[in-house]
């Protein structure tokens, strides 16, 4: 069971929430090698649009030019290929000591992703693992993306998930290197907008149902 702090920054410029990411992943790196007690964060966010390249992804993976793109563009240390943010998607980055929760990288992958598929089941959806095809997928459509990072098993980047995105930026990419894949979200499932603030508080009780807290999240 461990405790977590919440930190919504709204809607943000993609430089900026990364900075905010590295000060609290730097100081639970520096805690760790002090033999210092660490604190798990969960960092949710709305981007600009933004498109990122992970440090394995291609950029022949990105279909238009840079100016074509209409959207933030950079290369960060995340695992995973290209994906888009923006407006509409919630992002969501766990600064979390692995070690505090007494699991590895591999599994930790696996609840973020049993999180996602738990808090879609609240809106009649079933998400899916699809085999060699990171993220969560409806059919042949994926909803919600996972890229991370970590380090002494300390975590930073994260998921994504599509409420009211626009997908339309999605047929810029060749998303996470996939060839015919397409992209869906929540009000495209339902016909309607969903309250991303609804969706906040199922996303958090999903991680808390899957990850264990020692006191309900709140939000």
């Amino acid at each position: 069971m461990i405790q977590l702090k919440v930190i919504d920054v709204g809607l943000k410029p993609y430089p900026e929430v990364l900075q905010l990411q590295e000060e609290l992943f730097n100081k639970n790196i520096e805690a760790k090698l002090n033999e210092q007690p660490t604190e798990n964060y969960l960092i949710l966010c709305e981007h600009e649009p933004v498109f990122t390249l992970g440090k394995s992804g291609k950029r022949e993976n990105i279909l238009v030019s840079d100016e074509e793109m209409n959207a933030e563009f950079y290369k960060v240390n995340r695992g995973g290929d290209v994906t888009f943010h923006g407006p509409g998607q919630l992002v969501v980055y766990p600064i979390l000591d692995l070690d505090s929760l007494q699991i590895g990288l591999a599994q930790y992958i696996f609840k973020l992703e049993e999180t996602i598929i738990e808090s879609l089941n609240t809106y009649g959806l079933k998400g899916e693992r699809v085999e060699n095809a990171a993220g969560i997928w409806l059919g042949e459509n994926k909803i919600g993306a996972i890229g991370v990072k970590a380090s002494r098993n300390i975590t930073m980047h994260g998921i994504a998930v599509n409420i009211n995105t626009d997908l339309s930026y999605f047929n810029k990419i060749r998303a996470c290197g996939l060839e015919g894949k397409g992209t869906t979200s929540l009000k495209k499932e339902s016909g309607k907008e969903i309250s991303m603030e609804d969706y906040k508080r199922e996303f958090l009780k999903a991680f808390e149902k899957v990850f264990g807290t020692n006191q309900p999240i709140t939000y």
